[in-house]
Order: C-alpha cells, then sequence, then structure tokens
C-alpha cells in the first residue's frame, strides 16, 4: 500500500480544444501502464461523439505509475474534466478531488474565456496552479504573447509556466516532475471516520453503477456497509479498487486515494455527483462541502419520427438516463407531432449530444421541439408557477407579472470584431456590459443577458462573427421582469401545438414571420388557398399565403361579354370555398425541422 505522501491528485483545466485529452495521452503512454500496440489517441474520451467532435463529455479518471529523478516511487491520480461550460458542475467537483491543477493554454490562441472562469474556480478550491503552454510546435504559436497574457490576465507568475507540445511528446518528462514537486500531498487521516466524495458516476451493465469517488477520511473496503449522505441511501460495497486503463481491484482504499465502489446501486440516478459517503455505523458528522442539485436549463420535446418507433424511443430514453444522471424527461404529447417525451438538459451542448447520441447509439429518427428555457409567471392568486412548457402557459388574463431567467456572459474575442459584437448583443437583448482589455488586440467583454437569447443560435453566431476566435462562458443570476407572450402559429386556422413557443414581446413579430415563412417553403401547395398566421392571444401578428393550383377555367371563352368569364370564375370560387372548409392540411415532417434551424445556420 502507498503511503500518502507519495500520492498526487491532479486535474488538467483547459478551454475547448486547447489539446487536454491529448497530453492526457501523453501521460498514460509515459507512465507505461499500456502496451504500445494497443495505444490510440484520445483514450480516455471512450464515446465515438467524443473521439469525433474532440471534446470530453464524462469525467474519467486514471492512476499513472511514476518514478521521479531523485527515484521515489509515486502515484499519480489523473481526474479527466470536461471543457465545456453546460459542465461546469462535474468540473468543480472533479476540482474539490484534487490537490492542484494543470491549466492548459493554446500556444497559438492564448488564454480564453473558460480558461479564466476554470482559474477562478481553481483558486476557489485553493488548488496548487500549474500553468502549462501547449502547441509550441505550432508554426503560429506564441509563447512570448501567452507568458504576457499569463501575468496580466490571470495574475500567474510567468516564470512558473511550463511549455509542451502534446502532439510531438516535448516537454512531458518536466510536466510529470512538476505534478510531484509542486502539488502537495493529500491531507487526511486514514484513522478517522469515513469521508468521500463522490465525482462521477458510470453505469456497467452487469456490475451497476461504477461510483467514481475520491477519499478524504478514512478507508473503505468490500463488505462495508456505506450511507450517502445527502441521498440517506444505505448500500454494501461489493468491490473497491484503482482505474488503471481496466478497474483494478484492492483490499482497500484509503485517505488521499482515487478509486472506484460498486455497491449495487441500481442506476446512475439513485448516485448524486458531489454527494459524501460515509460509513453507516460510524457516519461523519458532516458531509463535504460545495453539494448542490443538477438543475436542468434547457427543455425540448422530443418525438419519435415514425410513430411506430415511440416504445422504441422510450427504451433507448430509459437506457440513456442509466449514463446521464443530468437527464430529465417525462412523457409529453403533441396533436402535430403525436406522442413523445418532455426533456429537460444543462445547456444546449448538452441537448445535443443527447439528440446525437439517442438517434446513433439506438438507431432511431426524431425530431426536436423548438428548445426553451424555464419561466416564471405570478397569477392574481400570489402563486408562482415555473413554466418550461408553452402548452402550460397561464391564463392571460391571469398574469400579474412574468419574470425569465437572467445569465451573465462572459467573452473574449479579438478588438476587430468589437463593432459586430456590440451589434449582436443588442439584439439578444444584452444589458449591463462591462468592457475590459486584458491584452494589446483582445477584449473582454461582461455582459447581463436573457437565457432564452442564448438558447436560440447564439453560440453559432459567435462563432460566425468572430470567425471562430470568439470564445464564451457563462453562469446563471437570477430571474428579472420580462414582457413573455405566447406566440401560437395557425396554419390553416388550426393551431399547430408543437410549433407555439413563449418568446418577449419585442422579438415576437420577427420570430412569428420567421416561422411562416419557413413553413411556407415547406409545406406543398394545396387547390384551395392556404393562410399561415402567427398569433398572440387574438391578435395576428404575421401571415404568409401559400397560392393554390388554379385550373384555368375561362380558358374556353373567346371574345363575348365579360360577364360570362366572371360567371365561371364566380363558380370556381365557390367551389375552392367548399373544398378550404373540408379539406386539412396535413404539415411535412420537414417544415418542423426548417423551423428549428435559424436562418445563419
Amino acid at each position: 500500500m502507498h503511503m500518502i505522501k507519495y500520492i498526487r491528485n491532479f486535474s488538467i483545466i483547459a478551454h475547448i480544444d486547447h489539446g487536454k485529452s491529448t497530453l492526457a495521452d501523453r501521460l498514460i503512454e509515459r507512465s507505461g501502464i499500456i502496451n504500445k500496440r494497443f495505444f490510440r489517441n484520445q483514450i480516455l474520451d471512450t464515446m465515438d461523439i467524443e473521439r469525433e467532435r474532440g471534446i470530453t463529455i464524462k469525467s474519467q479518471a486514471i492512476t499513472l505509475p511514476f518514478i521521479s529523478t531523485s527515484g521515489e516511487r509515486y502515484l499519480l491520480n489523473l481526474i479527466d474534466t470536461p471543457g465545456h461550460v453546460d459542465f461546469s458542475y462535474e468540473v468543480s467537483r472533479s476540482m474539490a478531488s484534487c490537490e492542484g491543477v494543470l491549466l492548459l493554454i493554446d500556444a497559438a490562441q492564448g488564454v480564453q474565456a473558460q480558461t479564466v472562469a476554470n482559474l477562478y474556480m481553481a483558486m476557489d478550491h485553493n488548488l496548487s496552479i500549474i500553468p502549462v503552454i501547449n502547441k509550441i510546435d505550432l508554426p503560429t504559436a506564441n509563447v512570448e504573447m501567452v507568458l504576457d497574457q499569463i501575468d496580466a490576465e490571470l495574475g500567474l507568475d510567468p516564470y512558473s509556466a511550463l511549455t509542451c507540445s502534446a502532439k510531438e511528446g516535448i516537454g512531458i518528462e518536466d510536466i510529470l516532475e512538476a505534478i510531484v514537486h509542486r502539488i502537495p500531498p493529500p491531507t487526511g487521516d486514514p484513522q478517522s471516520s469515513l469521508r468521500s466524495l463522490i465525482f462521477d458516476a458510470q453505469y456497467d451493465a452487469f456490475r451497476g453503477t461504477v461510483i467514481h469517488t475520491r477519499i478524504f477520511d478514512g478507508t473503505v473496503k468490500q463488505g462495508d456497509i456505506i450511507r450517502f449522505m445527502h441521498a440517506g441511501r444505505v448500500h454494501k460495497v461489493e468491490e473497491v479498487g484503482s482505474f488503471l486503463l481496466e478497474r483494478e481491484p484492492r483490499e482497500l482504499l484509503t485517505a488521499g486515494d482515487v478509486g472506484y465502489v460498486i455497491a449495487g446501486v441500481k442506476t446512475v440516478s439513485d448516485v448524486r455527483i458531489g454527494d459524501t459517503i460515509t460509513k453507516d455505523r460510524q457516519p461523519s458528522e458532516t458531509p463535504l462541502p460545495g453539494f448542490r442539485e443538477v438543475k436542468p436549463v434547457v427543455f425540448a420535446s422530443i418525438y419519435p419520427i415514425a410513430s411506430d418507433d415511440y416504445e422504441d424511443l422510450s427504451v433507448a430514453l430509459e437506457k440513456y438516463k442509466l449514463n446521464d444522471s443530468a437527464f430529465v424527461y417525462q412523457k409529453d404529447s403533441s396533436i402535430a407531432l403525436g406522442q413523445g417525451f418532455r426533456c429537460g438538459f444543462l445547456g444546449l451542448l448538452h441537448l445535443d449530444i443527447v439528440q446525437e447520441r439517442v438517434e446513433r447509439e439506438y438507431d432511431l429518427s426524431i425530431i426536436l421541439s423548438v428548445p426553451s428555457v424555464r419561466y416564471r409567471f405570478t397569477v392574481t392568486s400570489g402563486e408562482a408557477l415555473f413554466v418550461d412548457n408553452p402548452a402550460h402557459y397561464p391564463e392571460i388574463t391571469a398574469i400579474t407579472r412574468s419574470e425569465e431567467p437572467y445569465i451573465r456572459a462572459a467573452m473574449m474575442f479579438p478588438d476587430r470584431y468589437m463593432g459586430a459584437m456590440l451589434k449582436l448583443i443588442i439584439e439578444k437583448r444584452g444589458v449591463n456590459s462591462h468592457v475590459a482589455y486584458p491584452s494589446p488586440g483582445r477584449i473582454e467583454l461582461t455582459v447581463e443577458m436573457p437565457l432564452a437569447s442564448v438558447v436560440y443560435d447564439f453560440y453559432d453566431r459567435l462563432k460566425t462573427i468572430t470567425q471562430g476566435y470568439g470564445s464564451f462562458d457563462y453562469n446563471l443570476i437570477d430571474y428579472r421582469e420580462s414582457d413573455l407572450v405566447l406566440l401560437d402559429i395557425l396554419v390553416n386556422g388550426e393551431k399547430v401545438d408543437a410549433l407555439s413557443q413563449i418568446v418577449h414581446r419585442g422579438i415576437a413579430r420577427e420570430r412569428a414571420l420567421h416561422t411562416c415563412e419557413k413553413l411556407k417553403e415547406e409545406i406543398p401547395r394545396q387547390m384551395f388557398k392556404i393562410a399561415i398566421q402567427g398569433a398572440i392571444g387574438g391578435q395576428i401578428i404575421a401571415r404568409t399565403t401559400i397560392s393554390p393550383f388554379r385550373k384555368d377555367v375561362t380558358a374556353k371563352c373567346y371574345g363575348g361579354d365579360i360577364t360570362r368569364k366572371r360567371k365561371l370564375l364566380e363558380k370556381q370560387k365557390k367551389g375552392k370555398k367548399r373544398m378550404k372548409m373540408v379539406g386539412s392540411v396535413a404539415i411535412p415532417q420537414s417544415a418542423f425541422l426548417s423551423v428549428l434551424k435559424t436562418d445563419e445556420s
């Protein structure tokens, strides 16, 4: 068993795409725990979608043996973290399990919005921070500029920064030595009551939930009866061990260790990330700090494209939920799209991943309704209602106050894009903007804006405007009063429930026109005129018309009195009118999909 002073727990944090997974690959390779023959890039990213997009979605952990230059044997526990803003709570729990972090910065791109956000989070946890400048092999690398940014923007000592190229394997030894010498060993008392932090969990089809945990005090071994302090559930430990590339069982885990616990927990939802494990018989008096319930922020309905697939979709979501505790869903139905599910997500990337994984892993074609956020309405009785589905919008006369969630967004981009960015922020109803110039040529812009305007198409537009150089990070702040209305879409006088949206009155007409135009392109022409309208209550605010096919009934009239032509046209008009009353308009599936796409994407 290792002495606690030879253990180092660390994490790698960075902005998306700064080379976190590649650096993890090099560290794993250097530790020699994997045969060269079985090696593949992004070895900790186990999902296809992670490998394709080059993003980390789930945290992973791995224990690396390392012999330092002075000959001591160390165990380095690397806790890999997701880089995207949607998963910031998971990142904070991974950090709470460490004593230090490698803060990775791209030598070509420099410090980005998420680099700063992650740094503050590491400082909140009092972690040792080792800045590492990656990608020094790139022709566009500018190490001097990045050193200036580390000093000016991050307030860290530029002389403490290490340089490396994870792709080429340059500087890896220095990083390992720095981890051993600059990150303190874990503290903790193996003799006291067990306190262990859950920082992740994954589902194993044969063993149930595998809990990833960091032990702070005490020990845990097979046969112990453990209790989750926040959830209040009691389980018996079946196996404990370390993460090498495969799970490696051990006799016990002790203070300072990072490892896994299998205790017959059925689903991932039964385990809450951030919960504290203690022993049932000698419980710890206080749980570890920082726990909070992860709440979904963005809501959308998922429907199968073929209604026969409803059962398959139900099974697919149930299986998917086993592995993703943040995803929530319940049954939902729509007159236009049939049976489906109302789902809650952590953010837009999470929504995108769930949609792609469900389609790919369960071979289903699905359709998503317009994403919405959770609004708060105060009604005449004084009760506050939270509404995330337009179908539950309260009676308009009963609403005394309507509020929507606001976020504080931090954006970083080169100063040449300032004008276009300000225009976008004004369009998205941003307020209280604050501009900082962290280094020459770069701008950090902090803005408060409604979450709903970010959900729609903000991130894509930001990337387009800044030609990929902009970065974006946000956190929810509070609810603020706003003039919210329910926008209904009518086709041939019939409401299409799947297209209803709760929107701010200021953008209702623009959104209604966009929807009407898209539907006009997609709905096939009929023998009668079809009106597509956007309405707020009884007031029509936008309209387009699909003109009918028309037979030329006057073709056989040549010369003669005009009244003969008029008579034939009147007769045709009556026929069309009757047809319109009995004719119904079938809206094709592609029409729903086209409405969800914005003009820019």
